[in-house]
C-alpha cells in the first residue's frame, strides 16, 4: 500500500492551508529526514539553480543547506491553489559562518500526487543581508499565528 500525506488533494482553501503550515514546520525541523518524507521517492525540485531528484538527493541537499544555512526559520503563505497543485511565498532567515545574517524571499511551485506526496517542487529565491537586528523571525511560527500572512518586507 502505498504511503500518503494528508491532506490529499484535490485541495481545498482549508486543506491548502494546513498542507502549507505542516510544510513550514517540517521545514522548520531542519532535519532532512523528516522533510524528505513529504515528497515522493521520485520527486524532482528546482531549487535556484539545482536540480534534485528522488528523497535520497533531497536529504543530501537539505544536509548541506542545513549546515550552511544556520538558526534557519521560515515562513510560508499560502498565495494560491487547483486541485493537486499549491503555490506559496516565503521568507527565511539565516545566518552564516562569518555572523552575516540573511532574509531569503522565494515562491515555490509545488505538485501533488494522489497520496498526498509532493511530486514536484520549483523554488526561486533571492537573498538580502541584514543585521541581526533587522530580524523578524525568530524560531518556528507561534500556532496562534498559523495561517497568517507574512509581510512582504
Amino acid at each position: 500500500m502505498p504511503e500518503g500525506r494528508p491532506p490529499y488533494p484535490p485541495f481545498t482553501q482549508e486543506t491548502a492551508l494546513q498542507k502549507v503550515q505542516a510544510a513550514e514546520d517540517a521545514w522548520n525541523t531542519r532535519d532532512p529526514q523528516r522533510v524528505a518524507l513529504a515528497y515522493t521517492p521520485d520527486s524532482t525540485w528546482r531549487n535556484r539553480d539545482v536540480f534534485v531528484t528522488g528523497r535520497e538527493e533531497i536529504v543530501a541537499f537539505l544536509t548541506r543547506k542545513w549546515e550552511r544555512e544556520l538558526d534557519y526559520a521560515l515562513r510560508k503563505s499560502l498565495w494560491s491553489f487547483h486541485e493537486n497543485r499549491i503555490a506559496v511565498r516565503f521568507q527565511y532567515e539565516c545566518h552564516d559562518r562569518d555572523g552575516q545574517w540573511w532574509r531569503s524571499y522565494g515562491n515555490e511551485l509545488w505538485e501533488f500526487d494522489e497520496h498526498g506526496l509532493m511530486r514536484r517542487r520549483e523554488a526561486s529565491i533571492n537573498d538580502v543581508p541584514i543585521t541581526e537586528s533587522d530580524r523578524r523571525i525568530h524560531g518556528p511560527r507561534p500556532t496562534e499565528e498559523h495561517g497568517l500572512d507574512i509581510p512582504l518586507q
